[in-house]
């Protein structure tokens, strides 16, 4: 391996080089060398000895102490005598460039992460003399040290760290890293982008045979959720900006530990049983127990305290059974019921149609578990639900509708739904939903509920397809090029001319109103800034446009929108209405 490939192997971290514009007019002169500068993308500052490269790299260099780099670019005039040389249409145009030039630069540096507004750089699509700006992110770090109430160090304590994510416009706290405390105590976790975290530890049984008495009692520490939570959902937010560094000791307490056993009834040979432990009523990681399938029991070590445990069949593609029961440790006397068994509930859906559209769609064949086709007819042809939990911490499944069993079975079943609460998520290829209830239950506003022991009232949706259209324009767009240039196979460059830039000037979101129908939608905006809709379903909209993609927008949370109140129109769509509506950019970093 090569110098260059070492130095690449070495530095994981990559960011993509970015050109100043979507779209530019090619210079005509001959490329004679690429040069830019990496900067810091929080304090615009060079980046000194950042390793510039191509993928290959063939082409590497560091960057000076001003952040710089420069690459010579090898080329070769067309001799007169080769007679497969292309003819040169203009003497000003460019000589063919060599096989050897790269078509992409990165940038990587121990402490920095790729920028995601990175775009790739085309040489031959007319770079030019010009120079590039590569922009590097710092890295977040939160470092700290895990000790006992006597401040002394512990070693091999394993830390989670979970980051708050917005999936399908609501926040969850999703698990991303693990670490474990070294032997100084020292814990860190880097190469985190900015944003919130919950930090905590799992519980550790005291091994140590100096400490711990042979046939004696047994002493671990519990959870702790940073800084000194009783449960996850209380837990400090670790809320960091590009390049902060935060210092996040624990401290931990010895307790004592007593052996727990929960009988467990209507088990099947077998099939296993996932196990979760939540302390005095909060939902979240940190404890555990496991299932003993001999002895039909639940089994473990818990300290002092009050428990909540669930328990979820697995092994299985069809029934799925769950039960939760209560306990209460206390020096050793260990009180509770035995968990049973539920299976899972079958909830019936029922789609009402009121399609204006008198024609229907052709069926649509589909294989069964044997390997037979039959067609799919009515709401089966297009139409799909499935419960997303609404716990962060649930039981993690997503109950679909069941699948036919035959041609002549028409019927909607949502199986295997267990005791929690769901928001009800329907994808459809023909119309949009107009209403959704579940008893007296607005699906489309409200959570789902499903009682433990019980079944909720069936789910009942309304079919409808007069649709709406907004169209707009969107104002304060920054100017930009709108020529650019193109390369034939030779590679020579051909004469300037305005071309439509494959990527967007802005990102403008249609958000329905808290107590609106409607479906939230992206639309896609013209190099000009105007934009069209797809068919929108009816109801009340906040048209918001921004000057960069935005993956991080609770647009289901009415609190997180209040924000945006004054920043974009409320537009009231009925079916087959088209509005025009002209919209300010919102400009973001």
């Amino acid at each position: 391996m090569g110098h260059a490939g070492k130095l690449s192997a070495v530095l994981s971290l990559i960011a993509v080089a970015v050109c100043p514009g979507s779209s530019q007019l090619v210079p005509l002169e001959r490329p004679t060398s690429i040069r830019g500068v990496v900067i810091n993308s929080a304090t615009h500052e060079p980046v000194f000895r950042a390793l510039v490269a191509s993928p290959d790299s063939r082409f590497a260099t560091f960057t000076d102490s001003q952040g710089r780099f420069e690459f010579s670019i090898p080329q070769k005039e067309s001799s007169e005598s080769d007679s497969s040389a292309a003819p040169v249409p203009d003497a000003r145009l460019a000589p063919r460039l060599m096989g050897t030039v790269p078509n992409l630069l990165m940038a990587r540096k121990p402490g920095f992460l790729p920028d995601p507004s990175g775009s790739m750089i085309n040489l031959q699509s007319g770079a030019g003399n010009k120079e590039w700006t590569i922009a590097l992110i710092p890295e977040c770090l939160i470092v700290g040290k895990v000790t006992v109430a006597n401040s002394e160090p512990l070693d091999n304590v394993q830390l989670e760290l979970y980051r708050r994510l917005v999936q399908d416009g609501r926040a969850r706290w999703v698990f991303t890293k693990a670490t474990t405390s070294r032997s100084g105590g020292e814990f860190r976790f880097a190469e985190l982008t900015a944003g919130s975290y919950k930090l905590l530890t799992r519980e550790l049984l005291d091994r140590d045979r100096f400490t711990v008495a042979a046939g004696g009692p047994l002493f671990g520490y519990p959870p702790v959720y940073y800084p000194a939570a009783p449960g996850f959902d209380a837990a400090a937010e670790l809320t960091l900006s590009p390049g902060e560094i935060e210092q996040a000791d624990v401290s931990l307490t010895r307790q004592a530990y007593f052996n727990v056993k929960i009988p467990v009834t209507n088990t099947q040979p077998g099939i296993g049983l996932g196990v979760s432990v939540f302390a005095a009523g909060h939902r979240g990681p940190g404890y555990s127990l496991g299932f003993n399938g001999r002895d039909e029991a639940i089994e473990g070590l818990l300290p002092n305290g009050a428990y909540t445990v669930e328990g979820t069949t697995y092994g299985t593609d069809n029934a799925v059974a769950a039960g939760v029961t209560t306990l209460t440790v206390h020096d050793g006397t260990i009180s509770g019921p035995a968990m049973t068994l539920l299976m899972g509930n079958s909830i019936p859906v029922i789609v009402k149609e009121e399609f204006s559209a008198v024609q229907e769609p052709e069926p649509l064949s589909t294989p069964t578990s044997g390997g037979r086709r039959f067609p799919l007819t009515g709401p089966r042809r297009y139409l799909n639900l499935i419960l997303e939990p609404e716990d962060d911490f649930g039981r993690g499944r997503r109950p679909a509708l069941r699948a036919p069993s035959g041609a002549s079975d028409q019927s909607l079943t949502v199986e295997n739904v267990l005791p929690g609460r769901y928001w009800v998520r329907v994808n459809s290829s023909r119309g949009y939903v107009a209403s959704m209830r579940s008893g007296s239950i607005d699906l489309l506003h409200q959570p789902l509920t499903v009682a433990e022991g019980g079944s909720p009232a069936p789910i009942e949706i309304t079919m409808r397809d007069g649709t709406a259209e907004i169209d707009g324009m969107v104002e304060g767009l920054p100017s930009q090029g709108m020529m650019a240039g193109s390369i034939d196979e030779g590679g020579f460059t051909a004469a300037a001319k305005p071309v439509v830039t494959p990527s967007t000037p802005a990102h403008v979101y249609c958000i329905p109103l808290s107590d609106s129908s409607g479906a939230f939608t992206e639309i896609w905006v013209a190099p000009d800034g105007s934009f069209h809709s797809p068919p929108l379903p009816p109801g009340a909209y906040r048209v918001l446009a921004f000057s960069s993609s935005q993956s991080d927008l609770e647009y289901r949370n009415p609190e997180a929108m209040r924000a945006y109140e004054s920043k974009g129109p409320v537009v009231r769509l009925s079916a087959g209405q088209s509005e025009s509506v002209r919209v300010q950019l919102i400009t973001t970093e």
